[in-house]
């Protein structure tokens, strides 16, 4: 007996279905990385590749490891568009990068840290994480990525257990992208680096709860938005400042000083670096309003300003010292308090964690005029939206901190 034939009208109302179907779960929910601070160097690395730690790079536009007997040849032409995003930005100190492109592409990795490249291939790799909802982590997820396979040597003065480098810049190889691409999922991460234990960040948007749940809610509804810019040839995050306030009294400085090589965000230097014209006035205006000459020690460096830790008062946010705060398009602020502006540097001092760059000139617009580094960022909830080119920041409540994410499942 023939079956009768489904009609146009049927097969409309069964696309129509299938369109209105949910994603799979993976693709619903953005996915979870756990973050560590490496003691010895103050970097920060995710687990990759088979749990090797790679070190997270705010401006690196690849992901890269060392070469693998799991790693999949990528036969990729000098055309194909993997081998332009990865050919997008150059490492500066990378002189073999100008070679022509022949028949494969190549690619040139480098160490954020010593500046060190190398030639080197596209590979297909895989690595596992977890989907979240924002308070745990649901279900393991492969995430597939291209990657270059990279000679050992360029490891230098990483972490002794890191592998390679995991870049989070706007570029098409690195790993928001990549993540979005393979999971379906927004381009956008949270970035929450922890002081110490393990911190988060979530590709794909929030929200984010940390523990106590009750007490802080959803922290991404405490988002400020600021614009997220960036330049030609250059994978850095930049941010529009318009001045520097400390105890909310704006620093008097140069005419366009913050304008002239931009504010950037950096997870390769540890202490935020300030141009020589602009560190200065800062560094003296901290002075004049926290007026404690009798707690003055000599410095230590790389610091300049010093104090006896015993005579500073101790608060819930750190040190009683005066706030320094990032004055924003619109007026918006940034601000740093205690725990972020002082570190102790043994039982007795805690210095002004902000240093001077060196080798650069006042005023020179090929430098930065400053590079916030990875302590000021501690503890704070930073969403880094590709999408709309903003950046979202947020001080994580004092009665809790970025490594209070609950990493326990509930599925």
């Amino acid at each position: 007996m023939e079956m009768p034939r489904p009609t146009p009208l049927i097969l409309l109302a069964a696309s129509l279905l299938v369109l209105a179907l949910p994603e799979p779960a993976s693709c619903a929910y953005p996915v979870l990385i756990p973050v560590a601070k490496d003691p010895a160097t103050s970097l920060y690395t995710i687990p990759i590749r088979n749990g090797d730690n790679h070190v997270i790079d705010l401006a690196g536009p690849l992901l890269w490891s060392t070469c693998a007997s799991d790693h999949l040849p990528a036969a990729f032409s000098c055309n194909a568009t993997e081998c332009r995003h990865a050919n997008a930005y150059r490492a500066p100190s990378c002189r073999i990068a100008g070679q022509p492109c022949k028949k494969r592409c190549k690619v040139y990795p480098y160490n954020p840290i010593t500046g060190q490249c190398a030639a080197a291939n596209l590979v297909h790799t895989r690595f596992i994480a977890s989907t979240t909802d924002g308070k745990n982590p649901l279900q393991q997820v492969s995430v597939r990525a291209v990657a270059a396979c990279a000679p050992r040597n360029i490891l230098a003065s990483l972490p002794k257990d890191v592998t390679g480098v995991a870049g989070l810049s706007a570029s098409g190889l690195a790993l928001p992208a990549q993540v979005a691409a393979s999971h379906r999922v927004a381009r956008k991460f949270l970035l929450c680096l922890p002081r110490s234990g393990e911190g988060v960040a979530i590709f794909g948007g929030g929200p984010l709860f940390l523990l106590p749940e009750t007490s802080t809610g959803d922290l991404t509804t405490t988002l400020a938005f600021t614009p997220l810019r960036s330049r030609k040839d250059n994978p850095l995050y930049y941010i529009p400042v318009q001045a520097i306030a400390v105890n909310e009294v704006q620093v008097p400085l140069p005419a366009n000083a913050l304008a002239a090589g931009g504010v950037v965000l950096c997870t390769r230097v540890t202490y935020t670096a300030l141009r020589p014209d602009v560190y200065r006035p800062v560094v003296d205006a901290f002075d004049r309003a926290l007026a404690r000459n009798d707690a003055k020690v000599p410095a230590v460096a790389p610091f300049d300003l010093c104090y006896r830790s015993s005579m500073l008062w101790n608060t819930h946010v750190g040190y009683a010292v005066p706030d320094i705060a990032l004055v924003l398009e619109g007026g918006k602020r940034w601000t740093f308090v205690g725990s972020n502006s002082m570190v102790d540097v043994n039982g007795q001092t805690a210095c002004l964690a902000f240093v001077e760059m060196k080798g650069v000139k006042a005023g020179d617009p090929s430098a930065a005029a400053a590079v916030i580094g990875g302590f000021q960022m501690e503890n704070h909830l930073l969403q880094f939206d590709l999408e709309k080119q903003q950046l979202g920041f947020a001080n994580v409540p004092f009665f809790s901190a970025c490594s209070n994410f609950n990493f326990t499942k509930t599925r």
